[in-house]
């Protein structure tokens, strides 16, 4: 079987922003939509491994774009694992024009297989006899020319921007907040005048702990030091903590840390 699997969608009216383009986190659900397909094709999909009290959970997520799919565009997604280690493998997608080949942007994702019964991550190596490694492409032989994820540090002085109430729309069907919902409540931080102005050159987020219906998340924020040419941070770091404040742990939980770079559209 081959080792690349595409996607393809059309950007519905319904799935765009005020400017016509995709929202990003419609995008990352194509991304994950990827690549559920390109697992389940080759055996190692959510269902398949929920017969053996396994699922997938993603850890990180990067996405980079020179421009984002617009209203009625035809596009596809390639996707591709780059690696496997023993609680990890890191997986990549491709994001183009299916008309004219026009490359959007690339993603790169690291994703850790869990025992559904003990939520503690489990040994991809051990599961099927190892056959995941049957399915990589290595840097070598499929090139993924974007960034691998950085580490997100905000000092002492960042403050908290907003905090939010988690519902039933919230939740996956793992059980947890779902990991776009993240995107699209940090996204919801920012004025329209900051997508009138700017695009999102590239999104890291970083999935550290669960949260669940009921939860409070604490959005805490920082502008970077680098400036747009109109004087806007050019980058903001953020944080997300749940339950801020409760008697038994009141610095809460660090559970997601991101990191947005706006570019002029």
């Amino acid at each position: 079987m081959e080792k690349i699997e595409t996607y393809s969608f059309t950007v519905e009216p319904f799935h765009v922003d005020f400017t016509g383009h995709l929202f990003m986190g419609v995008l990352g659900n194509h991304l994950l939509n990827a690549a559920g397909h390109h697992s389940h094709n080759r055996g190692w999909g959510i269902d398949q491994l929920n017969e053996r009290h396994y699922t997938w959970v993603l850890s990180r997520l990067c996405i980079e774009l020179d421009e984002m799919p617009a209203q009625y565009e035809d596009v596809e997604i390639e996707t591709w694992v780059e690696s496997v280690m023993k609680l990890f493998t890191e997986r990549n997608f491709l994001i183009r024009n299916a008309s004219n080949g026009r490359v959007y942007g690339y993603a790169r994702s690291i994703w850790a297989m869990i025992d559904t019964e003990t939520r503690q991550p489990s040994d991809l190596l051990a599961l099927k006899n190892g056959d995941i490694l049957h399915y990589v492409l290595t840097e070598e032989e499929k090139p993924c020319p974007i960034a691998k994820h950085g580490r997100v540090r905000l000092s002492k002085a960042a403050e908290p921007i907003r905090t939010l109430n988690t519902y039933y729309s919230d939740v996956d069907i793992n059980g947890h907040i779902n990991s776009i919902k993240y995107i699209e409540h940090i996204l919801d931080l920012f004025p329209r005048q900051q997508f009138e102005q700017h695009s999102i050159h590239r999104l890291e987020i970083a999935y550290k702990a669960e949260a669940y219906q009921g939860d409070t998340l604490t959005f805490i924020g920082e502008p970077m030091a680098d400036l747009l040419p109109d004087g806007t941070p050019a980058a903001t770091q953020l944080e997300i903590r749940k339950n801020v404040g409760r008697e038994d742990k009141p610095e809460g939980e660090s559970i997601v840390t991101a990191l947005i770079k706006w570019g002029d559209n």
